[in-house]
């Protein structure tokens, strides 16, 4: 196993980082150890170890794994934000009108999912479901579909997505449609209609566009794939009713804010708007 140490500019605060992740029952984590474990599919799939070493002002990080170095140190950078670190984001925001809620969450980073594609499939899951059950119904999905290595839990591939029949989602309580959309992704992800490689490559309005074409793909599942997939830095969320609630909270408001007074909000946030939806959705959350 090879070993690597990645280290940034403050601040970077790993514990929430588990604190947030640990929602999600699929990863592979241990807090007492500042210790994350995380799927990178590449020619082969293998988990990749990360142990924070350092503090939150001096953030060093323990990168391991079993092969392909070079491409298990980009992809722990992307995922985690180490590539750009905090401290440029969290500048522009000491001079916003959202200073406040930045100095509270100082050094809280936007973690993305291992992939565009497990991206994609856990954002249709999630759809007008609490929490919870979204957890509940994307461990079943995985878990009986996808694969374990290393501890690990690997999606299923879009292959196997497309081949599922639509009863096995149904027994596991998805409902019809949502088994509709999710195998239907599949079969385009599966025939390369849908290239999510090349479309990470398009602007933010184009993704938008193409993906909003598919069934079962909506604006805020794009967004998401834009924010949580592909770390786009200036995705904001105006009909999310988390960040309107917020916001309202936030300014102190009667009511919540109108579309065009958040846009105009937004100019003083840009370009890392995607800071900002985090940021706001973590002010009115409870927990660190």
């Amino acid at each position: 196993m090879w070993q690597h140490e990645i280290n940034i500019q403050g601040p970077y605060d790993f514990e929430r980082v588990l604190d947030r992740m640990s929602l999600d029952p699929l990863v592979s984590m241990d807090k007492a150890a500042l210790r994350l474990s995380l799927p990178l599919q590449g020619a082969d799939k293998q988990a990749v170890h990360i142990t924070f070493t350092g503090s939150r002002a001096e953030p060093s990080f323990k990168i391991e794994g079993q092969s392909d170095q070079q491409a298990a140190i980009l992809f722990v950078q992307r995922v985690l934000q180490l590539e750009r670190g905090l401290h440029d984001i969290h500048e522009h925001f000491k001079g916003s009108t959202l200073k406040t809620i930045f100095e509270e969450h100082a050094g809280t980073p936007l973690v993305l999912e291992p992939s565009p594609y497990s991206c994609l499939l856990k954002s249709v899951i999630h759809q007008q479901l609490n929490m919870s059950f979204a957890a509940t119904l994307t461990e079943r999905f995985v878990t009986t579909f996808g694969e374990q290595v290393d501890n690990v839990w690997f999606y299923p591939d879009p292959d196997t997505v497309a081949a599922i029949p639509i009863e096995r989602l149904r027994d596991m309580q998805f409902s019809q449609r949502k088994a509709e959309y999710l195998i239907g992704i599949g079969e385009k992800l599966s025939s390369g209609e849908l290239n999510l490689s090349a479309l990470s490559e398009k602007d933010d309005e184009t993704v938008i566009k193409e993906l909003v074409k598919i069934r079962g793909i909506g604006p805020w599942t794009a967004q998401s794939v834009l924010l949580f997939g592909f770390g786009r830095m200036d995705i904001f969320l105006p009909a999310d009713i988390g960040i309107q609630n917020a916001l309202k909270k936030h300014f102190q408001l009667d009511e919540k804010p109108a579309l065009d007074e958040m846009e105009k909000w937004q100019q003083d946030w840009r370009p890392y708007s995607s800071y900002a939806s985090l940021y706001l959705w973590r002010s009115i959350e409870t927990g660190k």
